[in-house]
C-alpha cells in the first residue's frame, strides 16, 4: 500500500459529556476516493473539521506530507462581512487567482459579483465550490457538496472530480453521486470508524453483513439490555429488505400510469371513466404562466390522482417553484385552469422550518410537550414515534439547538407525516438527511396514502420514489413521464434522437440528389458530417444498448445477498464494473446528443 499524505491515528474527540469518537485510525492515500457515510449526528462533519485541521482533538496524532494542501467544503461556510461573492472568494493567502475563480464561475453558471446579502443558498454553493476547487488540493474535504445544486451543476461537479488528480472525502446523501464516483467508503457508527475497499455500491451489502454479524454476537448474550441495543439495526435490515418489495409496487404503479397518459408531452389523461375523476385531487386544463416577457409554463395539462407522486425536476430557475404553487393553488394561472378538490388539505414541509426554534426541546415540537402524540388518528407515545424515526428514545427532552441539521430536518418529517393531510408538498426534502433517513423517507412516502409533490435534484430518490416526472427546462414546455428521473432521462433522449436520426437521413438524401452520379463524387464537406460524427452517430446507439445491458447482467448478480460472504473479490469487480459502464453510457449519451443535434442542424 502506497504511504499515505494525510493521516490521524488514535483519533478522540469529546462533545458534551463523553466522546464522540474514539481510537480512530484513518489515512488518505494521494488518489483515494472516499465516501464517508454515517447517521446524523455521528460526527462526519466535525471529522472531516479535524482532518482539515479546524478542530484540535482531544486525542490523536495528525500526520501529513509537507506541502499537501488540505481544502474543506463546508456546508454553509460564513460569509458574513463580505460584500459581493466574489470578495469571499478570493479573500485568504491560499485563495484562488481571480482569473481562475471567474474560469470555474462561468461553468458553473454564477455570478460572482451579487451581494452575499441576498445570494440564494444554491448561489452561495456555487461560489464555495468555486473557492474550494481554485484552491489547487491535494486532498479535497466535501460535505454535502449537492445541497441547492441543479442537475447541471451536479454533473459539472461529478465530470471535475472525475478528472481530479488527488484524494478526496465526500459526505452526501446523493447515492448516485457516491455510485458514480467512489472507490472505497468510510462508516462512521457508533463512534467507530470501519473502512471498506469496495465503492457505495456495495456499501449496503457490506454494512449489513456487518448488522448480521454484530446480531449474533448480541444474542449470545445473556443480558436482554445488549439485544436492545440492535434494535435500530435490525430495524434497517428489515427495511431495506421491504423496501424491494415497495420498488416493485412503484413499477406497478407507474406501468399503470403509463397507461392512462396520453402520448408522451400531451399531459392529459386518455381515461376520463367516472372512477378515475372520483380520485383526482388537482385537475390542470392548459396551464400557462410568464413573468414578463418570460414563459414559465405553457400549455400544461395534468390530471393528479389520489396516491400519485409527482417529482418535478429541472436547472434552477426552470420554474420548478412556480408550477408547484400553480399545482397547489398558492398562484393563479395567466390562463387555464386548476381544480382542486374541495377534500384537500396540504403540508408544505419547507414552510414549517420556522417551528425548529434552538430552545424548545423535542416533545414541544412532537407533542406540545406532552408525552402522548396523535398521528394521523392514533395515539402513540412519543418516545415509541421518536424510534420509528430512527432517534433515541432518550432525546425527548433535548433542546433542538443539539440537534444536528440532519436531525432536525428529521425531526420536522416525523412530525408533519403524523399529521392529518392528503397533500404533501416536499421542497428539497433530501438535503441534509443521511442514506438511513433517506431509506426511511422512501417508505414513509410509499406507505402515504395521500398526494406527494417533490421537488428535488437528488435521481436516486427520485427513481426510488415518484410515480411521475415532471420535467421543466426553463422554455415553458414541461415534459410529463410516467416514471423517474431515469425515465425522464431516456425519454429526453430518445425525443432527440428519432428526430434527429430522420433529419440527417433526409438530408443526406437530398444532398446526393441534387449531385451528379459521377464516380468518386462527394458532396461538399460543410454539408454533411465528418466521417469521425458520422460514425459515433450510427455506432453509439447500439454500444448504449450493449452497456445497458452488461450493467444490467451485472447488478442481477450482485443482487446476491450471500455474494460477499462468499467471493468479495468478484463483489468488488462488479462494483467497480457497474461504476465504469455507468460513466462509459453517459458519456457516449453526451456525445451521441451532440452529433445528433448536428445532424438536425443539417437537415433543410
Amino acid at each position: 500500500m502506497p504511504a499515505p499524505i494525510l493521516s490521524y491515528e488514535d483519533l478522540g474527540l469529546i462533545q458534551g459529556e463523553g466522546w464522540l469518537f474514539r481510537h480512530l485510525d484513518l489515512y488518505i492515500g494521494e488518489r483515494d476516493r472516499l465516501a464517508l457515510i454515517g447517521r446524523n449526528g455521528a460526527g462526519k462533519t466535525t471529522l472531516l473539521k479535524c482532518l482539515a485541521g479546524l478542530i484540535d482533538p482531544d486525542e490523536g496524532k495528525r500526520t501529513i506530507v509537507p506541502g499537501t494542501n488540505v481544502v474543506l467544503l463546508e456546508q454553509d461556510p460564513k460569509m458574513d462581512g463580505f460584500e459581493t461573492l466574489h470578495d469571499w472568494v478570493v479573500h485568504g493567502p491560499d485563495s484562488p487567482e481571480p482569473h481562475e475563480a471567474a474560469a470555474i464561475a462561468d461553468q458553473l453558471g454564477i455570478d460572482l459579483s451579487r451581494p452575499t446579502a441576498t445570494a440564494s443558498g444554491g448561489e452561495r454553493r456555487r461560489a464555495a465550490i468555486t473557492r474550494a476547487l481554485g484552491m489547487n488540493p491535494n486532498v479535497l474535504l466535501l460535505d454535502e457538496p449537492t445541497n441547492h445544486l441543479d442537475l447541471g451543476a451536479i454533473e459539472w461537479l461529478e465530470d471535475w472530480l472525475k478528472r481530479f488528480k488527488g484524494a478526496f472525502i465526500v459526505i452526501s446523501h446523493d447515492r448516485t453521486f457516491l455510485a458514480r464516483l467512489t472507490r472505497s467508503c468510510l462508516w462512521l457508527d457508533r463512534g467507530e470508524l470501519r473502512r471498506a475497499e469496495i465503492g457505495f455500491g456495495g456499501f449496503e451489502a457490506w454494512t449489513e453483513r456487518v448488522y448480521e454479524e454484530e446480531a449474533r454476537a448480541a444474542e449470545k448474550l445473556d443480558a436482554k439490555l445488549k439485544i436492545e441495543l440492535h434494535w435500530l439495526q435490525r430495524g434497517v435490515t428489515a427495511r431495506r429488505r421491504r423496501n424491494q418489495g415497495r420498488l416493485a409496487k412503484l413499477g406497478e404503479m407507474r406501468a399503470q400510469r403509463a397507461a392512462m397518459l396520453g402520448t408522451a408531452g400531451t399531459a392529459k389523461l386518455a381515461l376520463a371513466k367516472d372512477d378515475v375523476r372520483s380520485k383526482t385531487v388537482i385537475d390542470a386544463e392548459q396551464v400557462s404562466k410568464s413573468f414578463g416577457e418570460r414563459r414559465i409554463v405553457r400549455d400544461f395539462s395534468l390530471r393528479i390522482q389520489r396516491g400519485d407522486r409527482i417529482g418535478l425536476v429541472g436547472p434552477n430557475g426552470a420554474g420548478k417553484t412556480t408550477l408547484l404553487k400553480l399545482l397547489t393553488g398558492e398562484l393563479a394561472p395567466d390562463a387555464g385552469t386548476v381544480t382542486l378538490a374541495r377534500t384537500l388539505s396540504g403540508i408544505v414541509i419547507d414552510q414549517q422550518r420556522k417551528l425548529m426554534e434552538p430552545q424548545r426541546r423535542v416533545k414541544d415540537v412532537l407533542a406540545n410537550g406532552g408525552d402522548w402524540i396523535e398521528v394521523r388518528g392514533h395515539k402513540k407515545h412519543i418516545k415509541g414515534y421518536l424510534k420509528e424515526f430512527l432517534f433515541d428514545p432518550a432525546i425527548a427532552d433535548a433542546p433542538i439547538g443539539s440537534l444536528s441539521g440532519g436531525e432536525r430536518s428529521r425531526l420536522l418529517l416525523a412530525r408533519e407525516f403524523a399529521r392529518e393531510a392528503n397533500l404533501l408538498v416536499l421542497d428539497e426534502p433530501t438535503n441534509d438527511l443521511d442514506l438511513e433517513t433517506l431509506d426511511l423517507l422512501q417508505e414513509v412516502i410509499a406507505d402515504y396514502e395521500g398526494t406527494v409533490l417533490i421537488v428535488s435534484h437528488d435521481r436516486d430518490f427520485l427513481d426510488r420514489t415518484v410515480t411521475i416526472t415532471l420535467g421543466l427546462d426553463g422554455s415553458g414546455k414541461v415534459d410529463i413521464v410516467a416514471g423517474g428521473y431515469e425515465d425522464w432521462l431516456r425519454k429526453k433522449y430518445e425525443a432527440v434522437r428519432s428526430p434527429a436520426k430522420a433529419g440527417a437521413q433526409a438530408a443526406r438524401s437530398a444532398e446526393y440528389s441534387k449531385k451528379p452520379s459521377a464516380p468518386g463524387l462527394r458532396p461538399s464537406p460543410a454539408n454533411k458530417l465528418s466521417y469521425k460524427d458520422q460514425r459515433d452517430y450510427d455506432r453509439l446507439p447500439a454500444e448504449i444498448d450493449r452497456l445497458h445491458a452488461e450493467v444490467a447482467a451485472d447488478e442481477a448478480a450482485l443482487s446476491d445477498p450471500d455474494l460477499y460472504n462468499r467471493n468479495p473479490k468478484r463483489f468488488a469487480e462488479l462494483t467497480a464494473r457497474i461504476a465504469r459502464h455507468r460513466a462509459d453510457i453517459e458519456a457516449a449519451e453526451v456525445r451521441w446528443l451532440e452529433v445528433a443535434e448536428l445532424a438536425e442542424a443539417l437537415a433543410p
